[in-house]
């Protein structure tokens, strides 16, 4: 089920709210369960069998990780020496299970086939078999929220250890189930005991659903059909203008999709009583590429550098293990993205860009940040195209069509680029607009005033008009 479906909006939505609302404060936390389960078997029955599998043993290891057996203090100091020194083995073993569970878990939905191609083209007969297992939905978020909740309480940063119905909350919670935000259990452990309901809270919420719904259906789908419609054209018939302004489409598109998400997560998070982090902070008026990174999907950046890059030393060390560690860390990336040679190939490309500026070009973009803007405007949409396009030979044909390679009909590629240009250029427009802070301070400053309320009708119903006339599309993070 999307968030922007009418049977979502129309439907699921007002009838949750209802009973979310007037079941008593105890009842809440069973209500939004079981909301929850209908939400994500409404995506699909087969996806939740295996999420409901997981969180059970998730639960299960957990259980055996947080269990602690009184020391007597007494004891001589040898024997509470070994006594300490056997738990902590068993628990540092626990660990290593729960993320092999987990990772494995990941690995043989998303990657298992990719892996199994590459190996039997290497070696020229099918060694290993073409699994065709079915991506169950949102398995990419879930898998590093449990890790998340696992690795804080191993390191004994949760300070109360979720019950089966707070971890099952937790886990399944609609808001945020399918394409996050990664939300960290020391986030919302004080609102699963109380979430904060009531009518400010809704009426908030409901301001940002609408925000978040427009950014998606009203712009990130409409300027999506113009990089849909560049891309049946075909790489190999496109000139360069028409690959750089598809190349900016797909930006855009990619941008108010998952922005939008994350807006109506947050105001779905309102609704319920629940605070939902920052996923987006303007990355298009980034100064470096970096700089990009830690604004856009700002959850997953967050989980990078606490469970991965901090832990492998970070930026406190020697370059050369600093460089390590940032490889690690976008090959990782890239790979969480998707199980193909283009994701493996956009997480290089970054590494690189972040490791040059690392190194020495964040320096110039300290000093001259006008040219930072426009390393960021000119590189994002080329890094972007290597996320989007799969098939390498493809990839590569509308790399060189960017770069100014290859020959098409000049006049006929004048003519489809005049008309894009006639048919798409208020969209394009409103989407530079949208990129800067303004449109979101205005929103924010002015979110109480009366008049407010008209504009969020307006966009409610052209969202939904939109929606009814078939103009929709799945969120594109749903695919990762």
């Amino acid at each position: 089920m999307l968030f922007s479906s009418l049977q979502f909006i129309l439907a699921f939505l007002p009838a949750f709210l209802l009973l979310y609302y007037l079941v008593p404060h105890k009842w809440k936390k069973q209500v939004l369960l079981l909301g929850s389960i209908l939400f994500y078997c409404a995506g699909s029955i087969y996806s939740f069998g295996i999420y409901s599998a997981s969180i059970i043993i998730n639960f299960g290891f957990n259980k055996m990780l947080v269990r602690n057996k009184e020391i007597d203090p007494q004891l001589p100091q040898n024997v509470l020496d070994n006594l300490l020194s056997k738990r902590k083995r068993r628990r540092a073993l626990l660990m290593v299970l729960i993320v092999l569970w987990n990772v494995c878990l990941l690995g043989l939905f998303k990657y298992w086939s990719f892996f199994a191609h590459t190996v039997n083209t290497v070696a020229g007969i099918d060694y290993l078999p073409i699994l065709d297992l079915k991506l169950p939905l949102g398995i990419s978020f879930y898998t590093f929220q449990v890790l998340s909740y696992q690795i804080d309480c191993y390191r004994e940063t949760v300070e109360k250890p979720a019950s089966l119905l707070d971890f099952a909350v937790y886990m399944t919670m609609f808001p945020q189930l399918i394409s996050g935000p990664i939300v960290r259990y020391t986030t919302i452990a004080e609102r699963l005991e109380s979430p904060r309901v009531n009518l400010n809270g809704l009426e908030s919420g409901m301001k940002n659903f609408v925000l978040g719904l427009g950014l998606k259906v009203l712009l990130a789908n409409q300027i999506g059909t113009l990089w849909n419609s560049i891309q049946i054209s075909g790489a190999e018939s496109i000139s360069t203008p028409i690959a750089w302004l598809g190349a900016v489409a797909y930006s855009m598109q990619l941008y108010f999709d998952f922005w939008g998400y994350s807006v109506m997560a947050i105001g779905l998070g309102q609704m319920i009583g629940y605070k939902m982090p920052q996923n987006f902070k303007n990355p298009y008026i980034a100064t470096s590429v970096s700089d990009f990174w830690r604004r856009w999907h700002i959850t997953l950046g967050s989980w990078f550098r606490e469970y991965v890059y901090f832990p492998l030393g970070g930026s406190r060390c020697s370059k050369g293990k600093m460089i390590r560690n940032l490889f690690l860390v976008w090959i990782l990336t890239g790979l969480w993205h998707g199980a193909g040679w283009n994701f493996l190939i956009w997480g290089i490309t970054l590494f690189t860009l972040i490791a040059m500026e690392k190194l020495f070009l964040g320096k110039v973009f300290q000093r001259l940040p006008i040219l930072g803007h426009l390393y960021v405007m000119i590189l994002m949409p080329v890094t972007w195209v290597v996320f989007a396009i799969q098939e390498l030979p493809v990839l590569l044909q509308y790399l060189g069509r960017m770069a100014g390679y290859g020959s098409c009909n000049v006049a006929a590629a004048n003519q489809q680029l005049l008309r894009y240009l006639g048919q798409y250029w208020w969209l394009l427009v409103l989407g530079v607009f949208f990129m800067t802070p303004v449109p979101i301070n205005f929103f924010k400053e002015k979110n109480r005033k009366w008049y407010m309320m008209f504009v969020m009708f307006a966009i409610f119903w052209f969202s939904v008009y939109e929606i009814y006339v078939g103009k929709n599309n799945p969120f594109l993070y749903f695919g990762f």
